[in-house]
């Protein structure tokens, strides 16, 4: 990462726990990132101020994203306001489905089919390493009239909606709520929703959910 000019590196439910005495030889002189490492209990609250995610993985997994090359997504990461993210999975099992689902974009190195294996290590070089190639380029991104709206915006819609959905009755079969809810959250994720987006999708879903207003009720008020 820090040949890169790459110093931020969030950790999630390490194996290990953290720190790892045996980080240290391996990161061959980045003690200042293994210094600054952040660690979370899950994934959504490691990203929740970032508005662009990128989850790296070879499998779609069953969803339906858009994917990018690693080119692509350093230069969709310079071109864009806010704060991105790079997710990695495990080295021997990669991200989970659920995990794919929070993001936006999926990130897939494009290598020989017969022999696809990329190790964490050579995935996490060929990112930074096309992310760095625009850091001297870069433009100052535009900035959109409205601030991005955060993954942490975008969990409590995804919330608000459940709640109300399942108070509904929406979830039918019951069984099929977890899999109708990673379809949700893949719509939402898909779009480029600003903070006030949110905002006005919250108040949508909380009129829904209200007795219908009548002529005589705007008289009396």
């Amino acid at each position: 990462m820090l040949n890169f000019g790459l110093t931020e590196l969030r950790l999630v439910a390490p194996r290990d726990g953290w720190p790892n005495p045996d980080a240290g030889p391996a990161a061959s002189g980045a003690d200042v990132v293994l210094a600054e490492a952040a660690v979370f209990d899950t994934l959504a609250e490691a990203v929740a101020d970032c508005t662009h995610i990128y989850a790296t993985t070879v499998r779609k997994r069953g969803v339906t994203k858009p994917v990018l090359t690693p080119e692509a997504a350093a230069k969709a990461v310079h071109a864009t306001a806010g704060r991105s993210a790079y997710v990695f999975g495990p080295e021997r099992s990669g991200l989970e489905t659920d995990d794919v689902a929070l993001a936006h974009s999926i990130v897939t190195v494009p290598i020989n089919p017969e022999f696809g294996s990329l190790n964490l290590a050579q995935a996490v070089i060929l990112l930074a390493y096309e992310w760095s190639k625009g850091v001297a380029l870069a433009s100052p991104p535009e900035v959109p009239l409205d601030p991005p709206a955060d993954h942490a915006e975008f969990e409590q819609l995804i919330e608000h909606l459940n709640r109300d959905l399942d108070a509904a009755g929406y979830f039918f079969p019951p069984e099929r709520t977890e899999a109708t809810l990673r379809t949700i959250r893949t719509a939402i994720t898909k779009t480029g929703w600003s903070y006030n987006d949110i905002r006005m999708m919250h108040g949508i879903i909380t009129m829904l959910g209200r007795k219908p207003r009548t002529a005589r009720d705007s008289d009396e008020s």
